[in-house]
């Protein structure tokens, strides 16, 4: 059974970063060495490996919508994703709230070209997550330029894993997952060749926060979502540009389950943001980029 879809007027936030961690089967995404380092470092309350139907009512309770997406890894850790066709069908089944983004290992070639045009043009995905530190690539390797190609043909949004990762940290040796690949200075190059391609870097790209501002003001389809990590935490710096220069580029996500929109909600409501700026961090940005409102002229 579809929804009846979004009600932009009803909704006081968009959350542009939730995780499907675990399919209808009930098989998880994660290895449970790196389920277990990650809920420490992001002291998780709760339940871990919500459903698609109860992240959809997580998000209902609380008058929200949420882009929600799984991450396939499983090149590289062995993990089946939540396949995409599951999360785009839940979307479907709860679109007054979900968003479906998918996400293909680069790794994949042509292959995931073509999955990326079926899931957009059979599935309605909107968007996909690409995470260069599990997925192990550069986000300017010249092989996923084929999937770029795709994604900004059909004009559907690219979301890229930015800074340090939650997952590993902790474990021995980070759980084997190395940093090098989420300098965002990668993704510029991608927002150079594909100037057409809508892209979000997800969370403040600790330790490249600045390069991050560079790029968002400089490329003008590049965004900023401020999933995964506590309002408290961010750097001055961003806070600064979210109030001035990228006040209409940075965008509201939670980074759920690990982080709960109540628990980022409630740190955001003590940052001196402006008053005008906030309905656009919470909703408006996301609105307008994912085309759930008129685009500005």
């Amino acid at each position: 059974m579809t929804g009846p879809g979004i009600d932009l007027d009803s909704l006081v936030a968009i959350d542009v970063h939730t995780h499907a961690e675990v399919s209808q089967e009930g098989t998880a995404s994660l290895s449970d060495e790196l389920h277990e380092a990650s809920s420490a470092y992001f002291k998780v309350e709760g339940d871990r490996k919500p459903t698609l139907p109860e992240i959809a009512a997580h998000f209902r309770e609380r008058s929200m919508a949420c882009v929600v997406f799984p991450v396939d890894t499983e090149s590289t850790t062995g993990q089946p994703a939540v396949p995409n066709e599951e999360v785009a069908e839940a979307a479907a089944n709860h679109s007054d709230v979900l968003i479906p983004f998918a996400s293909i290992d680069p790794a994949k070639g042509r292959l995931g070209a073509r999955q990326a045009r079926r899931l957009v043009e059979e599935f309605g995905v909107k968007g996909f997550k690409f995470h260069p530190n599990l997925q192990e690539f550069y986000p300017n390797d010249r092989r996923a330029y084929v999937l770029y190609e795709t994604l900004a043909e059909l004009g559907v949004v690219a979301l890229f894993h930015t800074g340090q990762t939650g997952i590993g940290a902790g474990a021995p040796g980070g759980g084997g997952i190395r940093l090098k690949y989420s300098n965002p200075l990668h993704v510029d190059d991608v927002a150079a060749d594909f100037p057409d391609l809508p892209i979000i870097l997800a969370h403040p790209s600790f330790p490249w926060q600045d390069e991050a501002l560079s790029i968002a003001t400089h490329k003008p389809r590049v965004h900023i979502d401020l999933s995964g990590w506590s309002p408290r935490y961010f750097p001055p710096q961003l806070i600064q540009y979210a109030n001035t220069l990228l006040q209409d580029k940075v965008l509201f996500g939670s980074d759920y389950p690990v982080i709960s929109p109540d628990r980022w909600l409630k740190s955001f409501d003590k940052l001196d943001i402006k008053p005008e700026v906030r309905p656009k961090i919470l909703k408006e940005n996301a609105a307008r980029l994912l085309g759930l409102a008129p685009t500005q002229e």
